[in-house]
């Protein structure tokens, strides 16, 4: 069968999206995810979304990184299939539903409510998330959150100069971490500026990270660092991030749509 997609991408951070909610589409693996993600001999891209019905929400968005493995949250992705779809929608995803509006050249989304607790990043061991104590060469005492999926943040003196790397992965696949996790390197620029850089679990340095800029600015925030409103800078560009009194955190940023195509199933799968 040939089936139809969609490339994007919020702030250089690219997706293939495939659309499901109306027309089936076989079931995907780990291993067709990593095959139609592959730069050189897929389509190439940093995750793979697959939008379908849902019960609970108006559709699903299932994301697949580059390693092929399903995760549950990507902020840009977000943003790219507000644009895609159109109007307000509700999102479920596995790490919650979420809300989702198209906005003049990109989107805002409702990313729900960060969490704090220890088992809800998920951490091997209990430990205050605020200033965990541990370090890995040179980046030590970071903050962690869950924004639906799991993050650490460093503050370091200059972000562009940390070597993410290859602390990076040592970092991601610490036992500490039973899920993996997301690793965020900031500068306090000012209190309404942070700049950004994230080693992206299972893709690995990416140009932008909407849930990891959700993450560092809601850490700022609660360590008193930021106001409740802050630009911040990825070396894609910037999103907008709040944290409401309500609790829940609101991006805002850019989306793209690239091109549009098809390919045989049956090539990849």
């Amino acid at each position: 069968m040939r089936a139809d997609f969609t490339k994007m991408h919020g702030l250089g951070n690219d997706f293939i999206v495939l659309d499901a909610r109306t027309r089936s589409l076989p079931a995907i693996d780990q291993a067709m995810a990593r095959a139609l993600t592959d730069r050189h001999t897929g389509i190439g891209c940093d995750q793979l979304i697959l939008l379908e019905p849902s019960d609970t929400a108006d559709f699903r968005m299932r994301i697949f990184n580059h390693d092929g493995g399903e995760v549950e949250a990507c902020g840009n992705a977000s943003r790219a299939v507000a644009l895609l779809h159109g109007a307000a929608a509700s999102v479920q995803t596995s790490g919650g539903v979420i809300q989702v509006e198209p906005r003049a050249q990109g989107a805002s989304v409702d990313m729900g409510e960060p969490r704090f607790d220890w088992e809800a990043i998920p951490l091997a061991y209990g430990m205050d998330t605020a200033t965990m104590p541990v370090g890995w060469d040179g980046l030590d005492k970071p903050g962690a959150v869950n924004v639906g999926n799991p993050h650490v943040v460093f503050f370091v003196e200059d972000a562009d100069a940390a070597p993410l790397d290859t602390l990076g992965p040592e970092i991601e696949n610490d036992p500490l971490f039973p899920e993996r996790v997301n690793v965020n390197v900031a500068t306090i620029v000012n209190r309404e500026h942070i700049r950004l850089r994230v080693w992206e679990r299972g893709v690995g340095l990416t140009r932008a990270c909407g849930t990891g800029a959700c993450a560092t600015a809601v850490h700022a925030m609660r360590c008193g660092l930021v106001e409740r409103e802050v630009t911040v800078t990825l070396p894609g560009g910037d999103l907008t991030i709040a944290w409401s009194e309500d609790n829940r955190i609101r991006m805002t940023g850019p989306a793209t749509e690239a091109y549009r195509g098809s390919f045989e199933w049956d090539d990849f799968a």
